[in-house]
């Protein structure tokens, strides 16, 4: 055990820093790719049903089940940097307490979610912009999300918690676990049994099952630090302050994202299904990028944690650098790759001529948007490690706020133009506020003492 604990901790307290971050962006990035794979081969197997309104009902369904990602992001995002966080202090029983408490409340939040959504759909359904044909497409996928609320949630907690204490490829091995489950299930329920979008709802769910059950049985197994057992699951004060600080930054940002999406939703309605359905194709396509870049920024926060509370500044300083310079050079080859042949790569999703022609701007701005995006991703990820959950939080709104009043002033002076040019400029913003607020909160960041590092600090209460 002791020699586990040794292999686990070494890359994120002594390892050569490039060698560190290609041992917590890689495996992540790894499975960031292959759930990319996922997303895309679930919308090529949907979009060869034929049903132009089957296509935009996963497109319209995307904010709900962003929810579901947010409730498992407060728990796997605040959990692992504060699990990161103790490790640098070498508090390994409390770790063990964190992780039972963080890992039994996620699960509870999928529970009262399902619960609430399941008496509410019709009007969970209206909020969407759900009509027509598209209404009850819509419907099937979602009351299969709702009912497996539990399993998707923790799923979303424990990739990340098992991440926080080094083992970034045990969270790469749950991921890719899930999306193959996915990959494999898909064309047998939804062409097979006939299920279509429903058959895609169910494979997710029990692909995130199966990731979750790997998850336990590797803490209850394998971890040298963390604990599944009831016997640990001792809530405090301490404890939930500490997973909530920063866990609701990343809460904020897919809530905002909810509204901003459901906003885009509704305007992108107005000029057709096809314009809806042309999004959904871009934006997976856009993550070949984008989840490039989450892989980089997220794999390294408990990196970055652990340097922190310990003190290692040198360390710290050239992570931080290193980690910019990789995330940078990636995004702006892959968008220009892309962005080349985004004609050609459209065409493999849609044969409709109308979903073609404006997905080739929508897929343009996206991948504008996406340096800008990784940019604030990065800063976002640096507050959350720094347990700097005013800043973390302020970029949380900045992101999910500035499309709100872009896209409403983008319509009514450039109507459908504008709504797609809205996301690229909203992620410039974004981007601006992150770099102010490093500006001005740097120093103090940098130049706090070892006790205002702490994982608790009262008076922030």
């Amino acid at each position: 055990m002791e020699n586990s604990k040794k292999d686990s901790l070494y890359y994120l307290e002594k390892a050569p820093v490039p060698k560190a971050i290609a041992h917590m962006a890689i495996p992540m990035i790894l499975g960031m790719v292959v759930n990319m794979i996922y997303n895309i081969t679930d919308a090529y197997f949907i979009g060869r049903l034929g049903s132009t309104s089957m296509l935009a009902s996963i497109t319209l369904a995307l904010p709900f089940t962003t929810i579901l990602m947010a409730l498992g992001e407060v728990f796997g995002t605040g959990g692992s940097t504060y699990i990161s966080r103790l490790l640098g202090e070498k508090n390994i029983e409390g770790v063990k307490k964190a992780s039972s408490v963080n890992l039994y409340l996620s699960l509870l939040s999928g529970v009262v979610f399902m619960l609430i959504c399941l008496p509410a759909l019709s009007h969970v359904l209206k909020v969407l912009g759900a009509t027509g044909e598209t209404l009850f497409h819509t419907k099937d996928y979602i009351l299969t999300f709702v009912i497996g609320s539990p399993f998707v949630t923790t799923n979303f907690t424990l990739a990340q918690t098992v991440r926080g204490e080094g083992a970034s490829t045990e969270s790469m091995i749950g991921m890719i676990i899930s999306v193959v489950v996915n990959i494999i299930l898909d064309p047998i329920f939804i062409f097979l049994f006939h299920m279509d979008v429903m058959g895609a709802a169910v494979a997710t769910v029990i692909g995130n099952t199966c990731a979750v059950a790997y998850y336990i049985y590797y803490l209850k197994s394998k971890s040298p630090v963390q604990s599944v057992s009831v016997k640990d699951f001792k809530p405090t004060k301490e404890i939930i302050f500490s997973i909530f600080k920063i866990g609701m930054s990343a809460f904020l940002l897919s809530g905002f994202l909810i509204v901003s999406s459901l906003m885009f939703n509704n305007y992108a309605v107005m000029y057709g299904d096809y314009v809806v359905a042309a999004f959904g194709v871009a934006n997976r396509i856009c993550q070949i990028s984008d989840f490039i870049g989450m892989g980089i920024y997220m794999g390294v926060i408990p990196l970055i944690a652990f340097s922190y509370s310990s003190n290692n500044m040198e360390r710290l300083y050239k992570v931080l650098k290193t980690t910019l310079l990789y995330l940078v050079s990636i995004i702006l080859v892959i968008a220009a790759v892309l962005f080349v042949f985004r004609t050609q790569v459209l065409e493999m999703f849609s044969t409709d001529e109308a979903v073609i022609t404006v997905g080739t701007t929508i897929l343009a701005a996206l991948l504008v948007s996406t340096l800008f995006a990784g940019i604030s991703g990065f800063f976002t990820s640096m507050y959350q490690a720094f347990g700097e959950g005013v800043q973390s939080n302020i970029m949380s709104v900045a992101r999910g706020v500035a499309l709100i009043p872009i896209i409403i002033i983008g319509n009514n002076l450039f109507q459908l133009n504008g709504v797609i040019w809205s996301m690229t400029a909203s992620e410039i913003i974004a981007c601006t506020v992150g770099v102010i607020l490093w500006i001005s909160s740097r120093k103090k960041i940098m130049n706090a003492s070892l006790k205002e590092r702490m994982t608790f600090n009262p008076d922030e209460i």
